[in-house]
């Protein structure tokens, strides 16, 4: 009978490992390579199975590290969504895995009375001890199945919308749980009474923040919708009312034209002429590239540029490329183009120079975007050139984490006065 329980309780732990690995791989995306993934998967299991006892400080130090490295050399992700990932985890699995081991261990001795240590225990004390170990296992296994069961919709919502500020904030609260768990453990007092329900807050606010997580991205999501439909209601009323004018000039041309035609003085002709080209430039900035989303954002940075006197080229064909995201679309060009914009600003006038690119390339899309800047301008590698270096400086960075999100790559470049940023894209 000892020997079948064993074997029960060595299938119930593969199964919980399996579970654990499943739930976290769902928050944070693995490593591409195989290998890495095997060795993932037995890594966590033996991360997944730490026991941990009273004033346990080896075992819960240990733990720390191991579930720190773990994160940081399986899975990819940004570093801010990482240290989510170890406050959200950490505390969960070594609340759980403390209250099976004590409540197990504590039913264990008030029942029977047995010595501590097991020295002198019968068959029967052995059978026993067996038994509950094996329920204490199904009861921890069938609680990570049943988080898992209600939390991963929510773990797979979570993408990489949310910003490093946001992670940091969220990091921020689950540092409260992340301390409880580990204090209360360490220095453990007598009465459960007082332990168990800080575990139990613990997993609580881990599982929370989770929670969190998803709900938040759901609001960015909802706000960014919000104002991609006001966007969109505001640049077809513009190009209704453009079109409109455009008619009603074409309609007036041959008038014009024979007026231009009778015309003595150079000077009247050209003041017609520049009267002409500008009731069509307003119509002449729309860009067609196939996205509405990025015609939009084209179409606002154009007339910023123009209102600045930087000369704005764009070629762009997104004609049948729709699997980027619209949030992703423009925090990478409306990021950009923000950046070459105030990059143009500081340079004398007439030599503020923006180039978009964004065409197909056999299986990529490729992206470039070119504008002309400071000799001395900083390196590249610098986060930001604003004075408040927490709240800027993450354009660059939530441009690499859109790019990641679909497998591809950002690379950035400033020499002989000229900032190059280059996007490579596989198209699914």
């Amino acid at each position: 009978m000892i020997r079948f329980l064993d074997i029960l309780s060595f299938l119930l732990e593969l199964s919980y490992s399996v579970v654990f690995f499943l739930m976290i791989h769902t928050f944070l995306p693995l490593r591409k390579n195989r290998l890495v993934r095997i060795l993932a998967f037995f890594a966590c299991s033996t991360l997944s199975a730490v026991i941990i006892y009273s004033n346990d400080l080896a075992n819960l130090l240990g733990a720390l590290l191991g579930i720190s490295a773990y994160i940081v050399v399986f899975h990819c992700g940004h570093w801010a969504r990482k240290m989510t990932a170890i406050l959200v985890f950490y505390p969960a699995l070594i609340a759980v895995n403390y209250l099976m081991q004590d409540i197990g261990s504590r039913c264990f001795f008030s029942t029977t009375g047995a010595p501590n240590p097991s020295a002198g225990w019968t068959k029967e004390l052995y059978l026993i001890s067996t038994a509950i170990h094996t329920l204490s296992l199904l009861l921890r296994l069938l609680f990570w199945i049943l988080s898992l069961r209600i939390l991963q919709k929510y773990l797979r919502h979570i993408t990489s919308n949310l910003t490093v500020k946001m992670w940091l904030m969220m990091d921020a609260l689950m540092l409260a749980p992340f301390i409880a768990i580990f204090t209360i453990i360490y220095s453990m007092p007598e009465n459960p009474l007082i332990v168990y329900p800080i575990c139990g807050a613990s997993i609580f606010s881990s599982f929370g923040c989770i929670y969190l997580a998803s709900y938040i991205c759901d609001s960015v999501q909802t706000a960014y919708y919000a104002q991609e439909l006001e966007m969109k209601q505001a640049y077809y009323r513009d190009r209704t009312s453009d079109e409109e004018r455009v008619r009603s000039v074409y309609h007036d041309m041959k008038n014009h034209l024979l007026v231009l035609e009778r015309q003595t003085s150079s000077k009247e002709t050209a003041q017609m002429l520049e009267t002409l080209q500008q009731e069509v430039e307003m119509y002449e900035n729309y860009a067609h590239t196939g996205n509405d989303i990025l015609d939009i954002i084209l179409k606002e940075k154009t007339e910023l540029a123009r209102k600045k006197q930087i000369d704005f080229s764009i070629t762009a064909d997104l004609d049948g490329i729709n699997f980027i995201e619209p949030l992703d679309i423009s925090t990478i060009f409306g990021n950009s183009l923000d950046n070459a914009i105030e990059a143009s600003e500081k340079l004398p006038e007439g030599q503020g120079a923006i180039l978009v690119k964004a065409v197909r390339v056999q299986n990529f899309l490729s992206i470039l975007i070119e504008n002309n800047c400071e000799e001395n301008s900083p390196s590249v590698s610098r986060r930001t050139t604003k004075k408040d270096d927490f709240l800027h400086g993450f354009g660059i960075s939530n441009m690499k984490n859109a790019a990641a999100k679909y497998k591809g790559q950002l690379i950035t470049k400033c020499e002989n006065g000229k900032f190059t940023l280059k996007i490579l894209i596989p198209i699914p």
